[in-house]
């Protein structure tokens, strides 16, 4: 192993502002850069999820963490900086700063950023967009943005969607007015963007109804000559077939085929998920140039979903070398603990619908080999989770291969990620340890420790301090 240069380090933890004010400031960095050896902060500025911007979300199950306050956080969301109203004229959402009263008078990024300076830290703003996500935990209904419901998506039927469209104007240039005031207003040092959509073809194997047939989605693909009203009777023909699989519909070719035979007789459903997807993908690049044009020099990154990783599909749609063109470096979500269960999750949506003819060892066994996984077999995936040894180490590889030095790689290693079942696999010590050693012997440039400080152990943080000493990154 080559061991990584003191003077390139990159050691990134995502880290929520409740911290901050249940810690204190010193007290945060002092333990996060001493104890364990970070030199960057990943601060979650904006959001309306408990899983970026509160404490732990899955006390039930694994406990409160060895820090912090014990007890949960009625979180109402919204930006935890001050924002500038000259940056928010083009957009109707111009209030959206936190109520939680545990901010009142508050700002952020200007109790961090000094004195994580002062240490020789720096600090990168974390976003990720759907910002209004999760039934009961930050969802849409619940935030409080007056008219956010009109730029709702509209799905196939007609009907408001859960999360706002990114085709609507007012949405998405408050994304872009959100970024340009925190890269002009602060001296941060980065941005990190989470990308986290389901595509149209992504809602149809899900058994949902996809969108986004909105107004603004609407006149954007005329714009670019497709007949939209094609395209939504394909997507009703393929949401048939789909409802038909999940109720246990026997097929005379099977599953797989008939799923084929509806694509492929509906053409259109692909032009509208190829639509959808270069729509999407706008707006990551988009961001990147108002970055850059903001501040030349400031490094942006892209925080890239794991299940670009674990669905064939998105692993088509989502290229490691076509993200280089607007990433400066990206960070493969890598939560071995957890990860056997986001893995039994995403093939559950394959198993109701196009795979429903074979069993979940027949299928990981196949798409295992497709997606170049070596894990632990269906039966015991999520008590196993997925080993740092092959599954971090194989993901950094991946990523590396696939940008071909065109942008750095910073493997994101889960310490106390959320779980959701009380016989999934555990992060231990051991497991942060081999995380951070596979990360470093697989040629990777640096780590983002994730998803939130707020519910991780210190006691297996100290595995990444272990890992990073034996390195000669942490003195």
């Amino acid at each position: 192993m080559n061991k990584p240069k003191l003077d390139e380090k990159f050691v990134g933890i995502q880290v929520s502002p409740i911290s901050f004010v249940d810690e204190g400031v010193d007290a945060v960095l002092d333990t996060l850069r001493d104890r364990v050896g970070v030199n960057v902060l990943m601060l979650g500025t904006v959001s309306w999820l408990g899983l970026k911007t509160g404490r732990s979300i899955s006390h039930e199950l694994d406990g409160w963490p060895d820090h912090g306050v014990p007890e949960p956080f009625q979180m109402k969301g919204g930006a935890y900086f001050q924002p500038n109203p000259a940056y928010y004229q083009g957009t109707f959402i111009k209030d959206f700063r936190s109520g939680d009263p545990q901010f009142d008078g508050k700002d952020i990024l200007a109790m961090v950023i000094p004195e994580a300076h002062r240490r020789g830290m720096k600090v990168y703003i974390e976003l990720m967009e759907p910002f209004f996500k999760y039934t009961g935990h930050g969802s849409t209904n619940t935030v409080d943005i007056p008219n956010l419901a009109q730029a709702m998506e509209i799905d196939v039927f007609g009907r408001l969607g859960a999360e706002p469209s990114t085709s609507h104007p007012g949405y998405r240039n408050w994304i872009l007015s959100m970024i340009e005031d925190q890269v002009r207003s602060y001296d941060i040092d980065g941005v990190m963007w989470c990308n986290e959509r389901n595509s149209p073809l992504d809602q149809l194997i899900q058994g949902l109804a996809p969108g986004d047939f909105s107004t603004h989605a609407r006149r954007e693909a005329m714009e670019r000559g497709i007949d939209v009203e094609a395209c939504r009777r394909a997507c009703l023909n393929l949401y048939d077939f789909m409802q038909e699989a999940k109720a246990g519909k026997t097929f005379a070719d099977g599953a797989f085929i008939t799923f084929l035979r509806v694509l492929l007789d509906n053409p259109h459903a692909l032009i509208w998920e190829k639509f959808w997807l270069e729509r999407n993908k706008d707006l990551d690049r988009e961001l990147y140039g108002l970055v850059k044009w903001c501040k030349p020099n400031l490094p942006f990154g892209l925080n890239v979903w794991n299940r670009n990783h674990f669905n064939i599909i998105r692993r088509a749609q989502w290229p490691w070398n076509e993200q280089t063109a607007y990433a400066d470096w990206v960070k493969p979500i890598t939560y071995q603990h957890q990860s056997g269960e986001v893995w039994a999750k995403e093939l559950s949506f394959f198993q109701k619908t196009i795979l429903s003819d074979f069993s979940p060892d027949e299928s990981t066994a196949v798409l295992y080999r497709m997606l170049g996984l070596d894990e632990a077999p269906y039966a015991s995936v999520v008590q196993r989770g997925m080993d740092p040894d092959t599954y971090v180490a194989g993901q950094c590889v991946d990523a590396l291969r696939g940008v071909d030095g065109r942008a750095k790689v910073f493997m994101g290693i889960g310490i106390d990620a959320p779980r959701t079942r009380a016989d999934q696999a555990k992060c231990t010590p051991d497991i942060a340890y081999r995380s951070v050693m596979a990360t470093y012997r697989s040629g990777g440039h640096g780590i983002v420790l994730a998803p939130n400080y707020a519910s991780m152990h210190l006691t297996n943080l100290d595995g990444v301090a272990k890992a990073l000493t034996e390195l000669g990154l942490k003195p």
